[in-house]
């Protein structure tokens, strides 16, 4: 069964790309509906549109969260989205969107959760490698109304090499990134994703 997605970004987009070449390719049965955006210069759009996928940027300026987020479930509900990919966006969902939405919005974090929550992107690597850590990795769960504390999905460890920097765990995390959230797509349009309380259990 095709499955529907939007995504929400406020950055390049870059696990996107991975979802719409594997579309391309005929290894994931899903159709992206729209890309929508926060930021008017965000590249996640600029994908899209390469692509033919409706790229819409919503002005939050303005506006409450809630009323932000009322314009974006608009969006989703004409076009029947049934999952919508949270990849580097940078808002807080509203309770309304979340409770609409429940256990149909992943957020994909760079850190293996809950270590390192709440930060973002580059910040996150390098908290990570300031501390010192031997081992990182990526988190997708189910969105909730607490920053990076939904229910985990799919984890993904990385090890960390000796000289290791920013820019090489970032590559290397985002890989990680990109095989859990198409792994996770396929299962959730396979019904095989349930949730119990904080527990998501994969059916065999």
């Amino acid at each position: 069964m095709t499955v529907t997605l939007a995504v929400l970004a406020s950055t390049r987009g870059t696990d996107m790309q991975a979802v719409i070449d594997a579309i391309q390719s005929g290894t994931l049965d899903a159709r992206i509906a729209c890309v929508i955006s926060n930021k008017s210069d965000a590249y996640a759009l600029e994908r899209a549109r390469k692509h033919g996928i409706d790229a819409l940027f919503i002005d939050p300026k303005g506006r409450t969260r809630e009323q932000y987020d009322e314009e974006i479930m608009r969006e989703l509900e004409k076009r029947n989205v049934e999952l919508v990919l949270l990849i580097g966006y940078m808002k807080i969902i509203a309770k309304p969107f979340v409770d609409r939405y429940r256990n149909r919005i992943m957020n994909i974090h760079p850190s293996l959760l809950p270590a390192f929550g709440g930060g973002m992107d580059r910040d996150v690597h390098k908290d990570v490698l300031g501390y010192g850590s031997k081992v990182t990795g990526c988190t997708l769960h189910f969105v909730t109304e607490d920053v990076d504390a939904g229910p985990v999905i799919l984890q993904k460890a990385v090890a960390i090499e000796e000289n290791e920097t920013v820019d090489t765990l970032k590559a290397k995390v985002q890989q990680a990134e990109q095989e859990i959230i198409l792994k996770s797509i396929r299962l959730f349009a396979e019904g095989k994703i349930t949730t119990e309380g904080r527990r998501v259990r994969i059916l065999k």
